[in-house]
Protein backbone atom coordinates (compact mmCIF):
# COMPACT_ATOMS: atom_id res chain seq x y z
CA UNK A 1 0.00 0.00 0.00
CA UNK A 2 1.13 3.29 -0.73
CA UNK A 3 0.93 6.70 1.24
CA UNK A 4 -2.23 6.52 3.20
CA UNK A 5 -3.77 10.22 3.32
CA UNK A 6 -6.54 10.88 6.39
CA UNK A 7 -8.58 14.33 5.93
CA UNK A 8 -10.29 15.51 8.26
CA UNK A 9 -12.77 18.32 8.24
CA UNK A 10 -13.15 20.76 11.11
CA UNK A 11 -16.09 23.13 10.65
CA UNK A 12 -16.36 23.01 7.39
CA UNK A 13 -13.62 25.05 7.06
CA UNK A 14 -10.11 23.69 7.25
CA UNK A 15 -8.48 20.87 6.26
CA UNK A 16 -5.71 18.53 8.20
CA UNK A 17 -3.64 16.45 6.30
CA UNK A 18 -1.93 13.30 8.11
CA UNK A 19 0.58 10.52 6.83
CA UNK A 20 0.93 7.56 8.04
CA UNK A 21 4.38 5.86 7.26
CA UNK A 22 4.47 2.29 5.06
CA UNK A 23 7.85 1.85 6.59
CA UNK A 24 10.47 2.70 8.68
CA UNK A 25 13.86 3.61 7.49
CA UNK A 26 16.65 0.87 8.57
CA UNK A 27 19.94 1.53 9.35
CA UNK A 28 22.65 0.69 6.45
CA UNK A 29 19.92 0.01 3.90
CA UNK A 30 17.56 3.61 4.13
CA UNK A 31 20.60 5.55 5.55
CA UNK A 32 23.98 4.38 6.43
CA UNK A 33 25.86 5.04 9.41
CA UNK A 34 28.14 7.75 8.62
CA UNK A 35 25.35 9.53 8.12
CA UNK A 36 23.78 9.87 11.52
CA UNK A 37 26.13 12.47 12.19
CA UNK A 38 25.01 15.60 10.17
CA UNK A 39 27.23 17.91 11.62
CA UNK A 40 30.94 18.83 14.19
CA UNK A 41 29.23 21.61 16.61
CA UNK A 42 29.01 22.39 19.54
CA UNK A 43 25.39 21.78 21.00
CA UNK A 44 23.23 22.20 24.21
CA UNK A 45 21.04 20.24 25.32
CA UNK A 46 19.09 20.60 28.84
CA UNK A 47 16.64 18.91 30.79
CA UNK A 48 14.65 19.83 33.89
CA UNK A 49 14.03 18.32 37.54
CA UNK A 50 11.89 18.80 40.66
CA UNK A 51 13.02 18.06 43.78
CA UNK A 52 11.26 18.84 47.73
CA UNK A 53 13.45 19.78 50.26
CA UNK A 54 13.34 21.51 53.84
CA UNK A 55 16.36 23.90 54.97
CA UNK A 56 16.26 27.66 56.95
CA UNK A 57 19.46 29.85 56.69
CA UNK A 58 21.52 30.85 58.98
CA UNK A 59 22.45 34.92 60.32
CA UNK A 60 19.32 35.89 58.34
CA UNK A 61 16.47 38.16 59.39
CA UNK A 62 13.07 37.09 57.56
CA UNK A 63 11.12 34.23 57.42
CA UNK A 64 13.70 32.47 55.74
CA UNK A 65 15.53 31.74 58.92
CA UNK A 66 12.70 29.69 60.13
CA UNK A 67 12.64 26.21 58.87
CA UNK A 68 10.30 25.82 55.46
CA UNK A 69 10.66 23.67 52.53
CA UNK A 70 10.28 24.55 48.59
CA UNK A 71 9.31 22.74 45.44
CA UNK A 72 12.35 23.51 44.17
CA UNK A 73 13.41 23.08 40.28
CA UNK A 74 16.54 23.11 38.33
CA UNK A 75 17.21 23.05 34.22
CA UNK A 76 20.83 22.04 33.78
CA UNK A 77 22.69 22.80 30.36
CA UNK A 78 25.20 20.56 29.12
CA UNK A 79 27.18 21.28 25.82
CA UNK A 80 29.67 18.99 23.69
CA UNK A 81 29.99 17.71 20.20
CA UNK A 82 27.72 14.95 18.69
CA UNK A 83 29.22 11.38 18.45
CA UNK A 84 28.69 9.23 15.69
CA UNK A 85 25.05 8.78 15.91
CA UNK A 86 24.69 12.57 16.68
CA UNK A 87 24.17 12.95 20.27
CA UNK A 88 26.10 15.11 22.26
CA UNK A 89 24.88 12.75 25.78
CA UNK A 90 21.31 11.21 25.69
CA UNK A 91 18.89 12.23 27.48
CA UNK A 92 18.42 9.08 30.05
CA UNK A 93 22.22 9.75 30.94
CA UNK A 94 21.39 13.24 32.26
CA UNK A 95 18.58 12.00 34.09
CA UNK A 96 21.13 8.78 35.70
CA UNK A 97 23.46 11.56 36.33
CA UNK A 98 20.97 13.81 38.34
CA UNK A 99 19.12 10.66 40.05
CA UNK A 100 22.56 8.62 41.28
CA UNK A 101 24.89 11.65 42.28
CA UNK A 102 23.29 14.56 42.95
CA UNK A 103 19.05 14.56 43.63
CA UNK A 104 19.94 11.95 46.59
CA UNK A 105 21.33 14.70 48.40
CA UNK A 106 18.60 16.89 47.68
CA UNK A 107 15.54 15.06 47.49
CA UNK A 108 12.86 15.40 50.67
CA UNK A 109 15.94 16.25 52.45
CA UNK A 110 17.01 18.27 55.37
CA UNK A 111 19.66 20.54 53.39
CA UNK A 112 21.31 21.54 56.26
CA UNK A 113 22.69 18.21 56.74
CA UNK A 114 22.59 16.52 53.31
CA UNK A 115 24.93 19.35 52.14
CA UNK A 116 28.04 20.24 52.49
CA UNK A 117 28.53 22.88 55.40
CA UNK A 118 27.28 26.13 53.94
CA UNK A 119 24.21 28.44 54.27
CA UNK A 120 21.46 26.70 51.83
CA UNK A 121 20.74 29.39 49.76
CA UNK A 122 19.94 29.11 46.19
CA UNK A 123 23.30 31.02 45.10
CA UNK A 124 25.06 28.38 47.07
CA UNK A 125 23.36 25.09 46.30
CA UNK A 126 23.18 25.83 42.72
CA UNK A 127 27.42 26.45 42.78
CA UNK A 128 27.71 23.22 44.38
CA UNK A 129 25.37 22.09 41.52
CA UNK A 130 27.37 23.00 39.19
CA UNK A 131 30.44 21.17 40.73
CA UNK A 132 29.48 18.54 41.34
CA UNK A 133 27.77 17.71 37.95
CA UNK A 134 31.02 19.47 36.18
CA UNK A 135 32.74 16.41 38.45
CA UNK A 136 30.90 13.75 36.92
CA UNK A 137 31.04 14.79 33.14
CA UNK A 138 34.59 14.86 33.78
CA UNK A 139 35.05 11.78 35.18
CA UNK A 140 32.78 9.65 32.44
CA UNK A 141 34.54 10.93 29.39
CA UNK A 142 32.26 9.36 26.91
CA UNK A 143 31.22 12.55 26.10
CA UNK A 144 33.26 14.48 23.78
CA UNK A 145 33.66 17.78 24.79
CA UNK A 146 31.14 17.75 27.72
CA UNK A 147 30.91 20.76 29.87
CA UNK A 148 28.30 22.20 31.93
CA UNK A 149 27.58 25.12 30.30
CA UNK A 150 24.66 26.64 33.12
CA UNK A 151 22.67 25.29 35.85
CA UNK A 152 19.26 27.65 36.77
CA UNK A 153 17.63 26.63 39.91
CA UNK A 154 14.36 28.12 40.75
CA UNK A 155 13.51 28.10 44.50
CA UNK A 156 9.77 29.46 43.77
CA UNK A 157 8.56 29.43 40.71
CA UNK A 158 9.69 33.75 39.89
CA UNK A 159 12.81 33.30 41.89
CA UNK A 160 16.32 31.87 40.64
CA UNK A 161 20.16 31.92 41.06
CA UNK A 162 21.87 30.78 38.00
CA UNK A 163 25.79 29.98 37.29
CA UNK A 164 27.45 29.49 34.24
CA UNK A 165 30.53 28.20 33.21
CA UNK A 166 32.08 31.56 32.02
CA UNK A 167 31.53 32.83 35.54
CA UNK A 168 32.69 29.35 37.25
CA UNK A 169 35.97 29.22 35.24
CA UNK A 170 37.02 32.88 34.93
CA UNK A 171 36.14 34.36 38.87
Amino acid sequence: MGLMNIYVLERGLQMFDFRIVDRLQKIDVDIQRSQLKYHSKRVLVSKEFTFDAAHHLHAYEGKCKNLHGHTYRVILGVSGFTDDRGLVIDFGDIKDIWKEKIEIYLDHRYLNETLPPMNTTAENMVVWMYEKLSEVLLNEQKYIGARVEFIRLYETPTSYAEVRREWMEVE
